[in-house]
């Protein structure tokens, strides 16, 4: 739950729409890794994480576990699809519009940061079910 007021603070700081270059590099890092966790490959979904998270959790088998129990519907879903995305200071908040396996509907706000060596990596998700109250 505080990780989620926390996401929506950030998004809410995040008050200007982003770039069309900023929206395509998050959509793309975002994809990428949600097509890694789709085939399994533990290795590249990693890759997409941001220092913060690999210190969390530090070795990609444990990162892929974590991902499998506490966000299924980002891991098996029908469906996923970009809504509406926020930059500012070399962060974005990109929300994601997912219906999972059983056909709920559930909301992710993705943050990716722009890393020192010009890369951008998620350093969040948060996930709620469509409809649920903060």
């Amino acid at each position: 739950m505080r990780t989620l007021v926390l996401m929506i603070a950030l998004l809410i700081g995040l008050s200007a729409p982003a770039s069309a270059d900023d929206v395509a590099s998050a959509q793309s890092v975002i994809r990428s890794q949600e097509q890694a966790l789709g085939h399994d490959d533990a290795a590249a979904a990693y890759s997409y994480a941001a220092p913060a998270i690999r210190q969390l959790f530090p070795q990609a088998d444990i990162f892929m576990f974590m991902v499998q129990n506490s966000y299924a519907p980002i891991y098996r879903h029908k469906s996923f699809e970009f809504g509406e995305a926020r930059a500012a200071d070399g962060k974005i908040a990109q929300r994601v519009h997912i219906v999972d396996a059983n056909g709920e509907a559930w909301e992710a706000l993705y943050t990716l940061e722009t890393q020192p060596d010009g890369s951008l990596k998620i350093t969040g998700c948060s996930l709620l079910k469509a409809g649920q109250s903060v």
